[in-house]
């Protein structure tokens, strides 16, 4: 028997009309419990047009901004602050506006000057950090590149001077095609929940090359792990481009990598190394799969993983689990994976608008008394949340070896 998984009946969030930063989508939230109480604590991704920097001939900017909400029941109802963004991005177009202080105090290129998505919330070695996927201009109506015929938006508010900057700046090489770059924030938990937003986030820097591929559905591992002789940060990481990354003229579809480096400014270097942790394997995953939120911890050095698969545009997006294994002075392994789609648009409110494909994505997962708590983004424009028992979705998976067949 699978797993039983329990859906509320509408969503928790979604877009508020005439709130300029989040009217049209409200989506893909993260989520931590409060230390200190039962709160638990969400930011989301959310977006509306932006017509006061829309440039002559170009379609409105659509930024992409993270809110925040909180719970006081269990993740039953959330209340949100859509007074303000809790996160935004900057919106420069003069190169002197492109950069951003980091968290060492140091002047670098703001890879989150247009939009920051799907965000993600862990800790690191006892800190908490967030991740998101940052684009270095706001693109138009994104949605339309899904549309048939497609209308592409996502390059309209290049300026010139990127167009002309150097061929060898690995910044400019990503802006130029504006594809994303997942960036690492410090969380200041204590700041974000009492509103003070602007002391909440520090911009630590890159994870991701954006001249190698697009890449996102990045997190970290609270530890450091014992690799190739060396104590060493752990990352998962999804990039569009697999080819020049371990495997990928084998597995040519983007897939769940893993990237260690001794330091977490090595992540976005050719310092890190690359393995190949899954690649797509059964049907419902034919086109890609991601991780999907950060790994939680079982007994035996073993990881739960939940992951996400995409088969193609009328399928749309499904989610599933993995379990992978530590190894002695390695990187570690898939033991066992399950092979169905546990997770899937069923209700009519996850069912697609805008976007032609069918959604349920999940970007945040804790437990919270014997329950797998789950927030996810439906139809790319709302939010859901899900439970599940904890320890009879683990035992789930453990019936399938590393290849999806029953044990």
């Amino acid at each position: 028997m699978k797993p039983q998984f329990r859906y509320l009946d509408k969503p928790v969030l979604e877009p508020v009309p005439g709130c300029s930063w989040a009217d049209k989508m409200v989506l893909n939230p993260a989520i931590v419990k409060d230390p200190a109480s039962d709160t638990i604590h969400m930011l989301f991704r959310a977006t509306g047009p932006w017509p006061q920097k829309r440039r002559e001939g170009c379609h409105d900017p659509y930024p992409i901004f993270l809110g925040y909400a909180k719970s006081e029941d269990a993740g039953e109802t959330w209340d949100a602050d859509f007074s303000r963004p809790a996160l935004a991005p900057a919106l420069g177009y003069e190169e002197d506006e492109l950069y951003i202080t980091d968290s060492k105090g140091n002047k670098v290129w703001n890879y989150a000057n247009g939009c920051i998505e799907d965000p993600r919330i862990f800790e690191i070695e006892n800190e908490l950090y967030l991740t998101a996927a940052c684009r270095p201009f706001p693109p138009g109506p994104y949605w339309l590149s899904d549309q048939d015929p497609p209308v592409v938006t996502r390059y309209e508010y290049i300026p010139d001077w990127v167009m002309q900057g150097s061929e060898e700046d690995p910044f400019l090489q990503t802006a130029r095609v504006n594809d994303t770059v997942t960036v690492l924030y410090k969380l200041d938990l204590e700041q974000l929940k009492q509103g003070n937003y602007d002391a909440s986030f520090q911009y630590v820097g890159p994870l991701t090359e954006g001249h190698v591929s697009d890449n996102r559905d990045v997190f970290l591992f609270p530890d450091k792990m014992m690799i190739e002789g060396k104590e060493q940060y752990l990352m998962l990481h999804r990039p569009m481009n697999v080819l020049p990354f371990d495997q990928g003229e084998e597995v040519q579809k983007p897939s769940i990598y893993l990237a260690a480096a001794e330091s977490i400014e090595d992540f976005a270097s050719p310092k890190a190394t690359h393995r190949l942790l899954a690649a797509p394997v059964f049907d419902w995953e034919e086109h890609r799969v991601g991780a999907s939120w950060p790994p939680l911890k079982l007994d035996n050095n073993e990881w739960l993983v939940a992951y996400h698969g995409k088969k193609n545009v009328e399928f749309g997006y499904t989610q599933s689990f993995m379990i992978i294994k530590e190894q002695a002075n390695d990187f570690p392994v898939v033991v066992h994976r399950c092979p169905d789609r546990l997770m899937y648009a069923e209700r009519d409110w996850e069912m697609p608008s805008d976007y032609p494909t069918p959604c349920l994505f999940t970007t945040g997962g804790i437990v919270v008394n014997g329950e797998l708590m789950m927030s996810y983004g439906a139809a790319d424009q709302k939010v859901g949340i899900a439970w599940v028992p904890y320890d009879q979705l683990v035992s789930h998976i453990r019936k399938f070896n590393a290849a999806g067949e029953y044990i």
